[in-house]
């Protein structure tokens, strides 16, 4: 599996930001955003480039690169990130086995940090858990210096579509405990719905309400 996750003080991040392919690799392209990064990244994966020629690639020929910040994890496990010299605020990125990241106006510097070791802590943990414990530590180690509306999550695996796309565009709250409300509520389902799609004659029913109490999903 492969993955991203993402959370900002602005609307809908993961629509913009996070990106991941089945077999290629994850990208997050973030600060002023170009959502043009994040595929670009993938198309260099998927034609043989490692996570650091990818980056490179990418990061020659962009637009504007100076206010750009990107994260890249590739399927063997490779990372690259960079931020460009004119991120917002304070800046910093980390990369860990398997994981990187990347934050700008940040409360402090250490966020990425905390969300590689959090990354770390479980590694035979489902991806996903894996990913909104990061965000959680990163959120704990102090997050943005705003307050944070939105924030999204995307796994994928063996098929060519998200096995799991969830997000919260906006929110007065905190789009991070929700975001991970979200994961604890898909989470049990994920896998049923995959069969759905590939084995309908084979999946488990869909719940009617009204139906009996238990029925499984």
């Amino acid at each position: 599996m492969l993955g991203a996750v993402i959370s900002s003080s602005s609307p809908a991040v993961a629509a913009r930001c996070a990106y991941a392919r089945a077999g290629v690799g994850a990208a997050c392209t973030q600060n002023v955003t170009d959502p043009r990064l994040g595929p670009a990244l993938l198309d260099r994966l998927a034609a043989g480039a490692r996570a650091a020629q990818a980056l490179a690639s990418v990061v020659d020929g962009a637009p504007h690169v100076q206010y750009r910040q990107l994260a890249l994890v590739d399927a063997r496990g490779d990372t690259a990130v960079f931020s460009g010299e004119w991120t917002l605020g304070r800046g910093a990125t980390a990369a860990g086995e398997d994981c990187a990241a990347a934050g700008n106006l940040l409360a402090d510097e250490g966020v990425p940090a905390a969300m590689v070791q959090a990354f770390a802590a479980d590694p035979d943990a489902h991806l996903g858990e894996r990913l909104v414990a990061a965000l959680t530590a990163g959120r704990e180690a102090g997050g943005e210096e705003g307050p944070v509306r939105s924030a999204g999550l995307v796994v994928v695996d063996e098929v060519p579509w998200p096995v799991t796309d969830l997000r919260v565009d906006w929110t007065e709250g905190d789009p991070v405990a929700e975001l991970a409300a979200l994961w604890r509520l898909w989470a049990p389902q994920a896998d049923a719905y995959l069969t759905r799609a590939l084995d309908p004659a084979s999946a488990p029913a869909f719940g009617v309400p009204g139906e009996e109490a238990g029925r499984a999903l």
